[in-house]
Formats: C-alpha cells, structure tokens, sequence
C-alpha cells in the first residue's frame, strides 16, 4: 500500500538583498517616520491654522499650552540632533531646559521662529540620516551606546507622541478641524 506523501512548501525568507539595498531602504523609512508620514496627522498639520489668541490658551487640568508642547517639541529635537553629532554638546538640565517658562509666546513672531528652528533640526537630522557615510548602527563616539538609529527612532517617537498632544490641545480648544 502506498502512503501518500504529504508534499511541504518551504517557506523561505526574502532572501538578503545586496549589501547597502536594506541600509538604503531603512534610510529612507527613517525619514518618512520622521516626517510624520503615515498613520496620523504630522507636525504642519498640528500647527497650521492654529489661531494667535490660542497659541498660549490653557485648558483645565491640562498641563500644557499649544506653546509649551511647540518649544518643548523644538528643545528637546534640537538637544538630540545636538548630541547625534557634536561631541562638545552638552544637554539642558532636565526638566527646565526641555520647557519654556511661559505659557504664551512673547509675541507672533516668537511662534514662527519656534517652528521654522523645529522644522530646520527636523531637516538637519534627515541630512545625517540620508548621508550614506553617517553609520546607523555604530555607537556614537561620545556616547553610551546611542547609535544614530536610535537618536531617530528617538525623534520620531518623542515628536510624534508630543504632536498627539498637541492635536488633542487643539481639539479641546476648538481649534482642530
């Protein structure tokens, strides 16, 4: 008698691309995730319309304005693009160096310079991260094991998670579409 014989397909995994083929790709998702590209809402869309009066408006049991969540968001992607590439960098003194002392902007064009340093860090870090030379993996010399993978990651992460907060300011306030 004859058993059938149970024929397995086998399953194989991509096969590895030619070195540089996955370090280009990885780049170029690194820049995306940082731009906010994706599944929700990114940084211009955050800010964009967000009416002069309500830039330092508080909301009840919130502890933040619109304002504080901009130059926080700026702070803190300035700090770590700072450390990605300046040995000499030495970083704010936590909590009050990642934080305005205000509530408000001194006036408007406070509010536009605080974007356009956002957005020109922003711009800086995707420059490293497009930069074939610049390592993801290797440890940054005067770090503790950071890598430059990890300081995106890092950004993106942090600036997404404040960018939600700053959406549900918005909608709070009445001020989101």
């Amino acid at each position: 008698m004859k058993s059938k014989q149970r024929v397995s397909k086998k399953r194989s995994a991509p096969k590895k691309a030619p070195n540089g083929r996955h370090d280009a790709a990885l780049r170029k998702h690194l820049i995306e995730l940082l731009g906010g590209r994706g599944a929700h809402a990114d940084f211009d869309e955050a800010i964009d319309g967000l009416p002069e009066e309500l830039r330092g408006a508080r909301v009840k049991d919130v502890p933040f304005t619109p304002w504080r969540l901009l130059e926080h968001l700026r702070m803190a992607q300035w700090d770590i693009l700072e450390f990605s590439h300046n040995a000499k960098h030495k970083s704010p003194k936590w909590p009050e160096g990642y934080w305005p002392d205000s509530d408000a902007p001194p006036n408007p064009a406070a509010w536009d310079a605080s974007v356009a340093a956002f957005r020109r860090d922003l711009g800086e870090m995707e420059k490293f991260l497009k930069d074939p030379s610049n390592d993801l993996f290797a440890p940054i010399p005067h770090g503790q094991g950071q890598t430059l993978l990890r300081e995106a990651l890092l950004v993106a992460d942090h600036n997404s998670y404040h960018v939600g907060q700053l959406i549900l300011l918005r909608r709070l306030l009445g001020a989101w579409k």
